[in-house]
């Protein structure tokens, strides 16, 4: 399955969840109803994935943990807050430039239209 692919799915899925619950919930809810979501639709999903950096051919964990990746090709970062801010989408990028991926999707479910809420997140390999 391309990239393409999977982040329509993953869209998909978060519409579903929003629509279902609203808007105001922690974080950690729309990642355990995403992470079910996109399980459910047959999708290889990990939770809590460290991200490490590798420094002079040392892998160093700096405690960056995506909060899923689906695939083993796309990073999605879940965000319940007021706005998404710069250094929100320079998370996302940063996580996908160090799993070496090429597309990270960011989601702020806090979004009174959820489709306001997502920013999709491209590495230039």
């Amino acid at each position: 399955m391309i990239e393409n692919e999977i982040t329509g799915i993953i869209v998909r899925e978060a519409v579903h969840i929003h629509k279902s619950i609203g808007p105001g919930m922690l974080e950690s809810v729309y990642v355990n109803c995403l992470l079910f979501r996109l399980k459910k639709k047959g999708l290889c999903v990990r939770k809590e994935v460290a991200v490490p950096l590798i420094f002079e051919e040392v892998k160093i964990d700096c405690g960056y943990r995506a909060d899923l990746l689906v695939e083993e090709k796309v990073v999605i970062e879940v965000k319940s807050v007021d706005l998404i801010a710069p250094v929100h989408l320079a998370q996302t990028l940063t996580y996908i430039r160090l799993l070496h991926l090429k597309v990270g999707l960011l989601l702020n479910f806090n979004s009174i239209l959820m489709k306001d809420g997502i920013r999709r997140v491209v590495n230039n390999l």
